[in-house]
């Protein structure tokens, strides 16, 4: 198999050797790479690309050549009982029975119906349609369905149709030592750029150098100028909520990328929207909060501001008071928000969630309408998009 993908590379243009191909079988055979077809690309591609530029091509031969072992992957995987997957324990509900279950009526009912329901329950309770409890229909517990309750004490979403969420997280930091798998985010970012020459001249201008010296008779006048680095000063704001789990990988990277591309840059956390905290370590979110007030007043309005989140939350944590999950905002999300794309004019929201399901989720709405349409998708042609808008 790995013959032909040899010859696929040279048919795709890239400079391959009959000696780095051997490499690559020494490699493989000294167990260098896992049996994973993630390590196996990494590995093939350090073994047989000499130069940078050939990436993409060698990315285009790779793709084509194992095409058709992800379809007998695919194959294998739908030949899975889907029983055999499926969580053990768990109630499982008909969409006939689903669509039985009312709910009760907005945010108000749901406050008040949960104060009366904790001043009378007495006991633990399981699989029932009123009381807090697990596994059930009733608004109020976890590990059940009803279409519009207040989730508590559970490890992860399930259903994303939770009014509001009472729950106590640990987030990690994103990890800014993320190798970018294509380079293509980082390709993107650098059409975000404004190069400029400040600081103390320690670097060699060769060109001057040599202008300088020829008109000195040939002797060597050394001249130097301050380093060459993008100018541009970039705010960035990650989501750490629940639903952003799916996309940590993607985040990572685009972090990864910003931070490497960038040197003023500057990044905050916050949980599903912007309020009046944030934070810059996950592990101290609690203990080291930094006022939004005070991010707003310590960066200037040249600094460009991207938030980074998937906008899926309960509507009324956008636009209620003492709507956020972990604590009684006094104003909402939607009065901060528009403070913030005031106070930065040139911002961006970055959506990992796939574009075609934005108008289905009322919260994804909401923020676009606070960000007034900048809403662009986490891929490559999104943050072209967002580049764009952010000039």
């Amino acid at each position: 198999m790995l013959v032909p993908f040899f010859f696929k590379l040279r048919e795709g243009g890239v400079p391959v050797s009959i000696t780095e191909f051997l490499s690559l079988l020494q490699a493989l055979q000294a167990r260098v790479a896992s049996a994973s077809a993630e390590d196996f690309y990494y590995l093939s591609r350090a073994c047989l690309v000499k130069d940078e530029r050939h990436f993409d091509r060698f990315d285009r031969a790779f793709a084509a050549h194992f095409k058709g072992a992800e379809d007998l992957f695919d194959a294998m995987m739908k030949s899975i009982p889907e029983e055999w997957l499926r969580r053990m324990g768990e109630r499982t509900l008909s969409e006939e029975e689903k669509a039985q279950i009312e709910a009760l009526g907005g945010w108000d009912k749901l406050i008040e119906t949960l104060k009366q329901r904790l001043a009378e329950q007495k006991e633990r309770h399981q699989g029932g349609n009123k009381w807090i409890g697990t596994g059930g229909t009733s608004p109020f517990g976890a590990y059940g369905y009803n279409p519009e309750g207040i989730r508590i004490g559970q490890d992860e979403s399930r259903n994303r149709s939770a009014v509001k969420v009472w729950d106590q997280r640990e987030f990690k930091n994103l990890d800014d030592t993320v190798e970018i798998g294509t380079r293509n985010i980082k390709i993107a970012l650098r059409k975000l750029r404004k190069f400029a020459r400040e600081g103390a001249a320690e670097h060699l201008d060769l060109d001057g150098t040599i202008d300088s010296t020829a008109r000195n008779a040939g002797m060597l006048d050394l001249k130097f100028v301050p380093e060459r680095h993008n100018a541009v000063k970039v705010l960035l704001f990650l989501d750490v909520g629940g639903s952003m789990d799916y996309h940590v990988r993607v985040c990572e990277e685009l972090f990864s990328a910003a931070r490497s591309e960038f040197k003023h840059l500057e990044y905050f956390y916050f949980h599903n929207f912007v309020y009046e905290h944030v934070w810059k370590d996950n592990r101290r979110r609690h203990a080291e909060k930094i006022p939004t007030v005070e991010v707003m007043r310590t960066y200037g309005h040249d600094y460009k501001l991207i938030v980074v989140g998937d906008a899926t939350m309960s509507p009324y944590e956008i636009v209620q008071p003492g709507g956020s999950i972990e604590h009684w905002n006094e104003e909402s999300g939607a009065v901060w928000m528009q403070r913030l794309t005031k106070t930065w004019p040139h911002h961006v929201w970055l959506n990992p969630e796939p574009e075609q399901r934005w108008d289905y989720t009322q919260s994804v709405q909401l923020t676009r309408e606070l960000i007034e349409n900048r809403m662009f998708p986490l891929t490559l042609g999104g943050l072209e998009q967002a580049i764009k808008a952010l000039h």
